[in-house]
Order: structure tokens, then C-alpha cells, then sequence
């Protein structure tokens, strides 16, 4: 299988890295003194209002970092302080915890916080037996019921332009069917998550086109991230017009903070996924011009100033 996947992987390599450490870590119940201590007064100074809040999600990927460093209890209570209220999880490891806790002792701390867990990235690729595959996913899908979670995501494509129609339907028409059909039964939707490899082309067409097309709309359903979306060449209103019940959750990113760039539009993306229906949204900082506390902070206030934000 090594041959059809990507070679865009660094990313989510670097987020199978961080859940393996972000559990050890928290599991041998680390938070050090002096770093909770100085980690007040970055980023998490601008306590939103309480009153009005909007509905802004954040993938907590954004803080990762932070995450090792501090650990998750310290996390969340500073992203609860920013305003953020809809939480989309990177912590998930094959023992069934989330960021080293129980999920519904996880769910409890987030509740307690005036937030919410609701869509969690995961991600485990067809081995040698695809039943023992799918028995992970059921593990999983049971772990993510008990913390609350409306979604899971795999967030990075098994599929690059050296794939062939076969090796797509293999995954989109079989396997995430399965997945999706599975965490049916559990009340969590299954979706897949882009980066910009998806916009080269398999046999003369556009492989997120192909995903989109040989995949159940009542099975699989897509979390388009926007950035990515621009950085493959392509716009992510079209996509949301030509499929307009496909994408009930979006990824909202930039270079660095939300709107730091001034090169992505995003009002007419959330007006029309709206229009689409839109339920949930995330915001991901993967890279920063501040601290990223800061550029997490940056980026809710960016959102909660803009009108069109819901």
C-alpha cells in the first residue's frame, strides 16, 4: 500500500507524532510549575465576553505545542478564557484516550469549561486485514460516542496522482463506507479532510472531484479546509456550490491568524456555507507570526468581529 499514499505526509506525521507524545506526556501526568505559571499572560490575556459569544470552533492541533508543554487541562482552560466554544480533538490514541483521559472525563472538563467536543482527526490506513482495520475504527467510534463527538475526520488522503481509480475506490467507495456506516450506528458522522494534494489529477481528473463522486453522501461527508482548498488552485465557494450538501463542517485557515494574510475572502466562503447549511467550523493555526496563544487568540477575535460570523 506504501505506493499509493501520498508523499505530502509531513504534516500528518508530525500529528501522529504529537498524539504519541501528548499521551505518554499526560498519561505520566506532566505539567510543569513554572511553565503553568508563565503561561498566563500569553495569548489568553483578551478574555472574550461573556455575553453573545459566537459559535467559533478550534481545532486544537493549533495549540499542540502547548499541549506537550503544559498539557491539555491547562489547554483548555485558556482556550475557554479566548471565547472558543465548539472543540475539534487531535489527541486520540489506540489505548481509546483522548489527550491521555478517559473521553468521557475529557468531555466533563470541556462541559465544565462552557465547551464542547464535537468532531475529533483520527486517522488509520488499510493493513493486511481490513477486519482487524475496521475493529480499530469500532474501538474508536466507541471512545468518541462516550466523549460526545458529532464527527470524526481522517485527515490526510491515502490516495496521490500515482494512485490509480482502484486504489480511490478501494478507500472512498469501501473502506471509509464502512467507517461511515459504523459510526452511523453510534450517531457520529465520518468525514475526510483536504489538504491542497487533493487538486492534482488521477487519469485527467481532479482526485478531491473523484473522492467527492465515488463516495455515499449519507456515509462520508467533507470537511473542506478552505486554505487548502486556495493553495491547490482552486475556490472554495464553487466547490460548495457544485456540492452543497457534502460539506456540513469547514476548516477556516490562513498563512498564520485568521485574516493575517489579507489573501483569503472569507465572506462569501461562510455566506454560502450558510446558505449550505453549515453547522460547525473550526479554526486551525498551523503556523505563527506570534506565539500561538497569540495567533489562536488573533484569530477568534478576527472572527468574532466579523459580521458575516454567526
Amino acid at each position: 500500500m506504501a505506493n499509493y499514499f501520498t508523499q505530502n505526509f509531513s504534516a500528518m506525521q508530525n500529528r501522529r507524532e504529537f498524539l504519541k507524545q501528548a499521551s505518554l506526556l499526560l498519561a505520566g501526568g506532566l505539567v510543569a510549575p513554572q511553565l503553568l505559571t508563565s503561561c498566563g499572560g500569553k495569548g489568553a490575556s483578551s478574555a472574550a465576553s461573556e455575553t453573545a459569544k459566537k459559535h467559533i470552533g478550534l481545532q486544537l492541533y493549533s495549540l499542540r505545542d502547548d499541549i506537550n508543554d503544559l498539557g491539555i487541562q491547562k489547554v483548555l482552560e485558556i482556550v475557554s478564557k479566548m471565547g472558543y466554544v465548539n472543540l475539534e480533538t487531535a489527541g486520540y490514541s489506540d489505548d481509546g484516550k483522548i489527550y491521555g483521559l478517559d473521553p468521557a472525563e475529557f468531555k466533563k472538563i470541556c462541559n465544565d469549561l462552557g465547551m464542547k467536543p464535537t468532531s475529533a482527526h483520527l486517522s488509520h490506513f488499510i493493513g493486511d486485514d481490513m477486519n482487524k482495520d475496521l475493529a480499530w475504527w469500532n474501538a474508536a467510534i466507541e471512545a468518541h460516542k462516550k466523549a460526545g463527538m458529532k464527527y470524526m475526520v481522517m485527515p490526510v488522503s491515502p490516495i496521490n496522482e500515482k494512485a490509480s481509480m482502484d486504489d480511490l475506490k478501494r478507500y472512498f467507495s469501501d473502506y471509509f463506507y464502512q467507517i461511515g456506516l459504523a459510526a452511523a450506528g453510534a450517531g457520529i458522522k465520518f468525514g475526510y479532510h483536504n489538504h491542497d494534494y487533493e487538486f492534482k489529477q488521477i487519469e485527467g481528473q481532479t482526485i478531491y472531484d473523484l473522492m467527492l463522486e465515488n463516495s455515499s453522501p449519507d456515509h462520508i461527508f467533507f470537511e473542506m479546509d478552505v486554505y487548502w482548498v486556495k493553495r491547490g488552485g482552486k475556490d472554495p465557494v464553487e466547490y460548495l456550490k457544485k456540492y452543497p450538501n457534502r460539506f456540513p463542517v469547514l476548516h477556516i485557515k490562513d498563512e498564520t491568524a485568521i485574516g493575517a494574510s489579507g489573501t483569503i475572502d472569507f465572506k462569501p466562503i461562510f455566506e454560502q456555507a450558510y446558505a449550505n447549511g453549515m453547522k460547525d467550523w473550526y479554526v486551525e493555526v498551523e503556523r505563527y507570526d506570534g506565539t500561538p496563544q497569540e495567533d489562536v487568540q488573533k484569530s477568534y477575535d478576527f472572527l468574532n468581529n466579523a459580521a458575516y460570523v454567526k
